[in-house]
This record gives structure tokens, C-alpha cells and sequence, in this order.
């Protein structure tokens, strides 16, 4: 019985991800028809965003061959740390209510290790994957998710902010280091602007915000940085971890930093961004789209990160107590096949696909176009673009930073460890910081505790 299961569900995957995974005719299935529930964190694009309307066109694929299955996206609430929370007590406690889960990158080993999500076909990760994006999808050797939506750590930045400071070079999109970053900060902060308080600001409360912002630097200080082997085992030595911590307390020094950026997240840093508390801003792909609307490209442009930049992203997983397995995988092929990539792309998403990014022929046609109004008879869709329709800084900046990321510890104690490495890092940002050296020695004997062998 399980060598026929899985015979046929390697024939449906074969056929579902024929032509990118989009389009593909339904191949006969063991599941009994019925809803496919797929939970997911909220849609950056919107209500009725890119993900859902990508869930609609498979629905409407499946009424019109009569196949009896139907698929719906639940958003979780709250932050991040919250929906991992709500997935694990859900998926451990035996339930089918979801089929399907959004997870990000760095829970995919210890959702896997727990039997929590199925193995998935070789098949289900091709060479148009990203390849720095497509290693997140692994564990143990084996294909456990398939990338949905990738992520990058980038500089957003005010070019009429340097303009006024009478800085003559303001396209940095070929990339700066953090020293020239520095020194147009101290510019600026001779000549300030309205508004502006300090030259930066990031994400650096006490959430994953900081472990991202914190591997940065060490990944920035130390070539080759790791904290753990390919078997999430702890690996570091004090030495390093010195070096990455002198990295962020220089990154986070009083006259570059907004004060406020140590207890901000996602949404208090692009606030203070928009609001021109800052020159300069490290977010994510998806701030492209949202600062646009507000910004004109003679006032915002995007660059790499200075250093290395943190691969983020999220990735798509049958359940292990799903009911209808198989034909879940067919709707993860659809969803992360070609098309749906180059939708994702255009909505302002980082696609996990180099043909979304290079390849004119891939064309969104699944889901609505930009809106060429609002009801104020203002643009809708301010974001930039090429003359295929992409972000305009898509293919120039964006595709590299992904294929250049570095990848947080990949480890079934995740968990463990970014709570632990945010906890001590902590006081870095008190009234009265430890040495670098200091701090190193007490981040190491936490971090044996956290992922211990």
C-alpha cells in the first residue's frame, strides 16, 4: 500500500510540475476530494493579495476539470514567533486542519525533524530555483518544502536627502561599504536635513529582528561565518563571535543609529524611514513596493546591503496529517511554478525563480493587473518598473542580493537559538554595555546550551 501510494503521488508530481508547475492537468489521485487548507502569515500585498488571488485562479482550474477540490488560505494572526507557536501546537497535536503550511526558511528543519511536514519528490525543486534559495527547502537530504516567496536584507535610501547635503554620487545601487556609508552619514549629520535625527535605522527590538541584523555583521566580519555544521551542531568559537559583535556595536554606534532603532520592528523602522527620521533604511523587498507610494524616484532609491545581507523568505509544506497529500503537492507545484513566480515578482514579492527575474516571456496573466487609479484618481501602482513590468530594480539588485545571501543556523533548535542569541546580544544595547570580548564569552556558553549535541 505505501510503494502504490507513493508511485502515484510521484506521477501526479511529475505531471503538476510540468510547464513550471502552472497549468498542469490534474493526474488521478488516492486523496478523497474536498478543501484544501493552507495556513499562511498575513499577505503583505494586501487583502485579496497576490496569494490569494494565485489561490483563486487554482480554484478556478479545479471547477472547471470537476476535480471536487477547493483550496482556502488561512491567515494567522500576530507576529512571527506567534504563528511558529500556533503551527507547532496544531501540527503536534495530530490535527488535519491544515493541509498545507506556509513556513519560514529557518523553521523548515525543526518542522521537519518532528515528522510534522512529508518528505516531497526531488522533482518538486529544479534548476530555476534560486540556489541559495532552493537549500532552505532541504533537510537531511531530503526535499521537505518548495520555495513560495524569497527575502533579502537591502539599503533603502533618500537620494534628495544627499542632493541637499550636496553629495554629487547618489546612485549607490553597485553597492557601498558600511565605511563610505558612514562617511555620508557624517555629512549628513553636518548638514541636516528637515526632520532627520540620525543617518540609519534597522530592526533591532527583541525579536528575530535583531538575530537577522546581528548575523549580518558577524557574516560581514568573519569570511565564511557559521554558527553551526550542516547537522545544526554549534560550531563558532568566542574569537569569532568577537569579531561579529565589535561589527555590531560599530554598526549601531550613537552618531550613525537612530536611537530609537533598538526597540523597532518592521513596521516602527519604515515609519521612522517615511516619516525622514533617516537617510537610511535596512528592510526588506517588500518595503519597495510600500514606500513608493509615498515616495517619487527623485527621492527613493534602493541598493544592496552593505556586507552580507541575511536570506529570509518563506516555504511551502504538506502536513504530515493531511488528508489529501497528493493533491496538495500539485498546489504547492502551482503556486511556485513559473508563472506564479513572476506574479509573486510583480506584486512586490522576491521571487525564488531566476526566470521571473530574466525571462521576458514569463508573463503574469493570473492575477490582477497593477491598478491604474484609485478612486481619487490618484496612481495605485507608483512602484517602478521595467519595460516588462518587474520592480525596476528587480533583475539589477534584487536577484543578486538573493543569489549572494547568507542563511541563518539551520537547525531543528532554531527556536532555542535565536532566543538565546537575541537575549544575549541584549546588553550590547543597555546603559552599560560589556567589551566585545565579554560579551562574546557569554554568548558562546549560551549558545552550547541552546544547541547542545
Amino acid at each position: 500500500m505505501a510503494r502504490r501510494f507513493a508511485t502515484l503521488l510521484t506521477l501526479l508530481l511529475v505531471a503538476a510540475c510540468g510547464g513550471g508547475g502552472n497549468g498542469a492537468a490534474p493526474a488521478p489521485s488516492a486523496d478523497e476530494p474536498g478543501t484544501i487548507v493552507i495556513a499562511s502569515g498575513r499577505d503583505v500585498t494586501g487583502k485579496n493579495g497576490v496569494r490569494q488571488q494565485l489561490i483563486d485562479a487554482w480554484n478556478a482550474r479545479q471547477e472547471k476539470d470537476d476535480s471536487g477540490y477547493h483550496a482556502r488560505l488561512v491567515e494567522l494572526p500576530g507576529s512571527a514567533d506567534e504563528q511558529r507557536s500556533q503551527l507547532l501546537g496544531a501540527l503536534q497535536s495530530g490535527s488535519a486542519d491544515y493541509d498545507v503550511v506556509n513556513l519560514d526558511v529557518t523553521w523548515v528543519p525543526e518542522f521537519a525533524a518532528a515528522h510534522l511536514i512529508r518528505p516531497l519528490p526531488e522533482t518538486m525543486i529544479d534548476g530555476d530555483v534560486i540556489e541559495s534559495v532552493a537549500g532552505t527547502a532541504r533537510w537531511d537530504d531530503k526535499v521537505y518544502a518548495v520555495p513560495f516567496n524569497g527575502d533579502v536584507g537591502l539599503l533603502y535610501y533618500r537620494t534628495d536627502h544627499l542632493r541637499r547635503a550636496s553629495v554629487q554620487q547618489t546612485d549607490l545601487s553597485g553597492g557601498i561599504g558600511w565605511g563610505r556609508l558612514e562617511n555620508l552619514i557624517n555629512i549628513l549629520n553636518d548638514d541636516k536635513p528637515k526632520g532627520y535625527e540620525r543617518g540609519w535605522t534597522t530592526q533591532l527590538d527583541a525579536y528575530e529582528g535583531r538575530t537577522v541584523n546581528a548575523f549580518e555583521a558577524f557574516a560581514s566580519a568573519v569570511e565564511n561565518f557559521s554558527l553551526t555544521d550542516e547537522d545544526g551542531h554549534y560550531d563558532a568559537t568566542v574569537e569569532d563571535l568577537t569579531a561579529g559583535i565589535a561589527e555590531l556595536r560599530r554598526r549601531t554606534d550613537e552618531p550613525y543609529t537612530l536611537p530609537d532603532a533598538d526597540g523597532s520592528d518592521e513596521a516602527a523602522s519604515l515609519g521612522d524611514f517615511a516619516d525622514g527620521r533617516t537617510t537610511f533604511l535596512r528592510h526588506w523587498p517588500y518595503a519597495y513596493r510600500t514606500l513608493y507610494q509615498s515616495f517619487t524616484d527623485e527621492q527613493l532609491r534602493v541598493a544592496p546591503l552593505p556586507g552580507r545581507a541575511v536570506l529570509g523568505g518563506q516555504n511551502l509544506a504538506v502536513t504530515g496529517a493531511s488528508q489529501r497529500a497528493d493533491k496538495a503537492a500539485e498546489l504547492i507545484a502551482f503556486l511556485t511554478g513559473r508563472e506564479s513566480e513572476r506574479c509573486l515578482l510583480d506584486a512586490g514579492f522576491a521571487a525564488t525563480r531566476r526566470s521571473a527575474y530574466v525571462d521576458d516571456d514569463v508573463r503574469c496573466t493570473m492575477t490582477d493587473p497593477p491598478a491604474s487609479s484609485s478612486p481619487a484618481g490618484e496612481s495605485a501602482d507608483r512602484m517602478p518598473r521595467d519595460g516588462a513590468g518587474r520592480p525596476e530594480y528587480a533583475r539589477r539588485i534584487l536577484l543578486p542580493a538573493l543569489q549572494q545571501a547568507v542563511s541563518r543556523p539551520r537547525t531543528p533548535l532554531y527556536g532555542a537559538f535565536t532566543q538565546t542569541f537575541t537575549a544575549q546580544l541584549g546588553p550590547l544595547f543597555g546603559e552599560d554595555p560589556p567589551s566585545d570580548a565579554a560579551l562574546a564569552e557569554s554568548l558562546d556558553a549560551g549558545l552550547r546550551k541552546a544547541l547542545p549535541d
